[in-house]
């Protein structure tokens, strides 16, 4: 419809930092979808499909985190600067500049649902659900995950991956190309890689910085600053009701999802059989049906 086809994008602005956003279709009065894109450091891209979600009397909000993509790059900022914190202070500024803090869902992906969680666990008013998809409750869940999914990789892969780990060579291309094993298995199994994808991955590849810092060099060598976080103690304070969705192959594997579903009160689970950490890429279909359902059900009598 017409209407799920309009746009229009902006930049929020805090001293000399800029942050874009696109707002497709009308905002009205069903919930606005604020995606949140993963990384931390990727960019909006790779969720383009979910645009789709735009319905009459609901809009779509994609972002690039500052750091990332369109918005303003840092690239000389103290590792220090690049906290938790600073990225729900920029949520909180588009929320209050796009006039939707009353009433939003997040749907965050990876690092985004990490990022959608710690809003959650706020309890903002305006919250009125919460989508996680592909994301762990902490990372150090999400290591021992790692840890084993290597484990059945194939050897030569892992004493490449393990050599060059050692001497600090990741930016090689013999590790880019192992870690891309790991990667067609557990991130994204459709081949050729869906072009929205391999943006956001170039964009990551010519800016490092944020995702360096927060998380490592790879999604399976975590050796940032997020490395100890956990939100499993604080789940217990969501009060939005909450879909957690992960695909059969994930990097993110059950045990890192579980505490999603065993902590927050209202909170209902999906897995899709035949994806892996990118199931609106892989499964597309199944993938907006399940969350157009839920979003449905927000708004049900």
């Amino acid at each position: 419809m017409p209407l799920t086809r309009q746009r229009r994008e902006g930049f929020l602005t805090r001293g000399d930092e800029h942050t874009w956003y696109r707002v497709t279709g009308e905002i009205g009065d069903q919930p606005t979808v604020v995606v949140l894109h993963g990384g931390p450091g990727a960019t909006h891209d790779y969720l383009l499909p979910l645009e789709a979600l735009a319905a009459p009397g609901r809009a779509v909000v994609l972002y690039d985190q500052v750091g990332s993509g369109r918005s303003s790059h840092l690239p000389d900022a103290p590792p220090s600067s690049w906290t938790v914190t600073r990225f729900l202070d920029e949520l909180d500024q588009l929320l209050d500049e796009l006039g939707i803090r009353e009433n939003h869902v997040l749907l965050g992906q990876s690092w985004g649902g990490i990022l959608a969680a710690e809003h959650a666990v706020r309890r903002p008013a305006g919250l009125k659900g919460l989508i996680i998809a592909n994301s762990p409750a902490s990372m150090p869940l999400w290591m021992r995950a790692a840890e084993e999914l290597r484990s059945a990789l194939p050897e030569d892969v892992q004493r490449t991956l393990v050599s060059h780990e050692a001497a600090g060579t990741t930016d090689s291309p013999e590790y880019v190309e192992a870690m891309h094993v790991y990667y067609r298995r557990h991130v994204c199994r459709t081949d050729p890689w869906p072009a929205e994808l391999e943006a956001t991955l170039a964009a990551i590849d010519a800016d490092p910085t944020v995702y360096h810092t927060m998380n490592g060099p790879s999604e399976f060598h975590v050796t940032g600053s997020l490395r100890d976080w956990s939100v499993i103690d604080r789940l217990h304070s969501i009060a939005a009701p909450a879909l957690v969705i992960t695909g059969r192959y994930d990097e993110a594997t059950p045990e890192t999802v579980r505490p999603f579903l065993e902590h927050i009160p209202r909170v209902r689970g999906a897995v899709l059989p035949h994806s892996s950490h990118m199931p609106h890429l892989e499964e597309p279909e199944r993938f907006r049906h399940l969350v157009q359902t839920y979003l449905a059900s927000l708004t049900s009598p």
